[in-house]
């Protein structure tokens, strides 16, 4: 609504949503999966004194009728903290009056309790390691292999001068040149280096690579070696007729030589590769299956129970005296429970998406991939009421350990096709649909895209050629002409 006034004054009406620091706070919580709340917690740990971590048999001692208490004045405490950080006043709320009327000692939520207050094992798993680099590998190797110094300091040379896959990355003649030794020499070392585990390091390109592991094998003949420095590219184009008719050969011979050289390693450094980068996944999410049913538990085993600090709650108590030394308790006391009840709210709000997950899931849990169904954000949304946003927060980047393994939340939802009963098939679904196709055809014929296309209608699916050749390459699937067997 708009009124003008004259002399070009105007009136007018609009609405704006202010997000307040706590808002944006719960709101990045939420987003959080367990290691990044995890380093979250331990930050606020250390920039607000009211917050502390309460041992793991914090409350043990308490019957159910305390702890229902406690509960309930949890409660009513967060949400006069929300009222306070709102409102922006100093005398929304009276802590000190609170925690004197209720003789309240901490405010917590109780997550994870070791049930029998005992300490754990110590595992192997707590203690640190560090892998053995490819340099450190080859050079215990050099040391195990020749006693002359003067081969050892070219070899070290040599061993430096490798790749992250374990290839050379100077010349014969540059390291002669560089270590001031014949080149003859070098080549003596690098030879000896060429025998080294993992077989095919020091090579010069992938053909030099693979040739020293086929000599190694006792594989490498005058062919072989023919196939390896001048067909490679044909080969990894499928044109077996090709090099059949040049070589003389039949196809099927080219393609026995074909598997050989598959199965040899194209990097061997990359089996020493540094494991700095190793992410490992901790479930956000635990279902576990319990007699017909299946029970979803949010995993807070690696988040530290919090609560408001005694000390300070007995502080507030003496602190009437003094305005600033109040207003700063409060505050930070406010942004404490604040902390606390966003937390609570990530574990539910994460807890009631998985649920109603599970409840569309359920075949698939019962019966495996090929039992997915089409699931989007906004059908989860709708049957929680909540936004669409709310819910890709509380799935992005986290994951859930069930009965058939580890997966990404995301990987419940999915699109995909309408069946011939009406109901959804995901995307998912059809891959394990033409996996199954193509491991059950006769490799001397395999199915081609379109007699796939005809195959996946007879199961009530129908999408076009182009989208089962795009799942094909998705999954890795070579086209038939490259998957046929001679």
């Amino acid at each position: 609504m708009s009124i003008k006034l004259g002399y070009d004054l105007k009136i007018e009406q609009s609405q704006k949503l202010v997000m307040t620091p706590e808002l944006i706070q719960a709101i990045q919580i939420l987003k959080f999966n367990t290691q990044e709340l995890d380093s979250y917690v331990q930050e606020q740990l250390l920039v607000n004194p009211v917050l502390e971590q309460a041992s793991g048999d914090a409350g043990s001692g308490q019957d159910s009728g305390e702890s229902g208490s406690r509960d309930d004045s949890f409660t009513e405490t967060a949400s006069a903290g929300r009222d306070s950080a709102s409102s922006r006043k100093d005398d929304d709320f009276d802590w000190k009056e609170y925690i004197k009327d209720r003789q309240y000692d901490d405010i917590s939520y109780r997550q994870w309790e070791d049930r029998n207050g005992e300490e754990k094992e110590n595992t192997y798993e707590q203690y640190v390691f560090s892998d053995v680099t490819l340099p450190e590998h080859l050079v215990f190797q050099l040391q195990c292999a020749t006693e002359k110094k003067g081969c050892r300091r070219v070899g070290e040379y040599i061993i430096e001068s490798l790749d992250e896959n374990g290839y050379l990355t100077s010349t014969v003649d540059e390291i002669a040149e560089a270590t001031g030794v014949p080149v003859d020499k070098v080549e003596e070392v690098l030879d000896i280096i060429h025998g080294f585990d993992p077989i095919g390091v020091g090579a010069k390109d992938l053909a030099e690579c693979l040739m020293i592991q086929l000599r190694h094998q006792g594989q490498l003949t005058e062919l072989f070696e023919k196939v390896v420095s001048e067909h490679l590219e044909d080969l990894a184009n499928g044109k077996f007729g090709a090099i059949a008719k040049e070589l003389g050969i039949s196809p099927q011979k080219v393609q026995e030589m074909n598997d050989v050289i598959r199965s040899l390693e194209p990097k061997p450094g990359r089996l020493f590769a540094s494991g700095a980068d190793t992410k490992y996944i901790v479930p956000d999410v635990i279902i576990e299956k319990v007699d017909d049913q299946y029970v979803v538990t949010v995993n807070e085993s690696s988040t530290p129970r919090l609560m408001v600090s005694s000390y300070y709650s007995k502080l507030m108590k003496q602190s009437e005296e003094d305005d600033n030394l109040s207003k700063y308790l409060s505050d930070r006391v406010n942004s404490a429970v604040w902390l606390i009840k966003s937390i609570e709210q990530r574990k539910q709000t994460i807890y009631n998406v998985v649920t109603a997950v599970v409840r569309h899931q359920k075949e698939f849990l019962d019966r495996g991939s090929k039992y997915l169904k089409t699931l989007t954000l906004k059908d989860i949304a709708e049957e929680l009421g909540i936004h669409e946003s709310t819910v890709s927060r509380s799935i992005n980047g986290k994951y859930l350990q069930c009965p058939r393994g580890v997966f990404e939340i995301k990987y419940f939802f999915s699109a995909g096709v309408s069946g011939s009963h009406g109901e959804g098939i995901s995307s998912n679904s059809i891959k394990e649909f033409i996996k199954e196709i193509v491991d059950s055809e006769d490799s001397k014929s395999p199915y081609s895209d379109q007699a796939m296309v005809r195959m996946l209608e007879e199961k009530g699916i129908s999408i076009s050629r182009r989208t089962v050749a795009k799942y094909r390459d998705e999954m890795n699937i070579p086209s038939s002409s490259r998957r046929k067997r001679y």
